[in-house]
């Protein structure tokens, strides 16, 4: 069996849970690099995992590594661009968590590079795609067992945020995931983008705007509806809802056991996001690794749909700030990234 060399750029937490995946719940893959800003963490990871992998200095000494076939890139987000374009001039594999890059030039920079190559090396973090629930309600759409969509409602909550959480960030880290989802979901571009501000919750620091609706129109004209409600103090909740022509299909509710006691019909509610997503996780890097071995190339989001999301969420952040309706643009699709994209 071919077993893919991965060299993990950051060490932090995903970086951790990924190591943990691949050394011990995944097949096809091990761990022969790593690299942290802070050398003494990455060496930590290390040895409690009891790896047989080089400690790198940086990830240009890391990409150099004849025996990293993948990168495994889990740093900080302004650093992502540059290490993935040195992968991809390199002509290594490269799973990288969300955001590809923090621009949409950037993310332009790191399809050129790719196409350059003429062949698709990188996978994007969107791990949405790869949860059961989202699966089944793609089959939905995609049989058209509901006829043409018409609307979607949404909701992405968390209990609580700290201070350091913005208006940008409800944007850029949460609403991200919904931005790719939708859009895979429905296979349509977007065109515009609103957002309204409810009345403010109590709960959120004096800097955020807290909940938020945004309102997304596609060019055939279906209408996205998407509350982010980040200090909602209940749980981790995530709700989708498509209104078809003929019927509606909702997202599954996370599976949870119903308890009946003192009177009360009860079910438990996450308060993490890792847990609710945890399943998509190993799914979406087992299906990485197969795919490569399989077919040469990565087969689930790469730049070009961070290009995507990029751009949309710039038009997002400009509606934050104007309170009007954004127009959403985007350059012509590469016939480089045609090729519809199997699960």
């Amino acid at each position: 069996m071919t077993v893919l060399g991965f060299g993990v750029i950051g060490t932090g937490a995903i970086g951790t849970e990924h190591i943990n995946r691949i050394t011990n719940k995944l097949s096809g893959g091990e761990i022969v690099a790593v690299t942290d800003f802070f050398p003494e963490i990455a060496k930590k990871v290390v040895e409690q995992f009891k790896l047989d992998a080089v400690i790198h200095p940086d990830d240009t000494s890391l990409i150099a590594d004849e025996k990293v076939d993948v990168l495994l890139v889990t740093s900080s987000e302004a650093a992502h661009e540059a290490t993935v374009v040195a992968g991809v001039e390199a002509g290594k594999y490269v799973f990288c968590e969300k955001p590809l890059a923090i621009s949409a030039q950037g993310c332009m920079r790191i399809v050129n590079a790719e196409m350059k190559q003429g062949k698709k090396l990188v996978q994007v973090g969107f791990m949405r795609r790869y949860d059961s629930g989202f699966v089944q309600l793609k089959q939905v759409i995609d049989n058209n067992d509901i006829g043409n969509p018409l609307m979607i409602r949404a909701s992405h909550r968390n209990a609580e945020v700290d201070e350091s959480y913005t208006n940008d960030t409800a944007v850029v880290g949460t609403l991200i995931h919904e931005i790719d989802a939708f859009h895979w979901l429905v296979n349509d571009d977007y065109k515009s983008v609103q957002v309204v501000y409810p009345r403010k919750t109590k709960y959120a620091h004096n800097n955020l705007q807290d909940p938020q609706i945004f309102t997304i129109e596609t060019i055939s004209g279906i209408v996205i509806n998407i509350d982010v409600f980040v200090n909602c103090q209940y749980g981790y909740d995530i709700h989708c809802e498509v209104i078809g022509e003929e019927g509606i299909a909702k997202l599954p509710e996370y599976p949870s056991v119903v308890m009946r006691k003192e009177a009360k019909l009860t079910t438990r509610i996450l308060k993490d996001w890792k847990h609710r997503f945890k399943d998509a996780y190993d799914v979406e890097l087992q299906n990485f690794m197969d795919s490569i071995v399989k077919t040469g190339e990565p087969q689930g989001p790469n730049s070009w749909d961070s290009y995507i999301t990029a751009v949309t969420a710039d038009a997002c952040l400009k509606a934050q700030r104007t309170g009007e309706k954004v127009q959403i643009s985007f350059q012509a699709k590469p016939k480089f990234y045609n090729e519809k994209i199997a699960q």
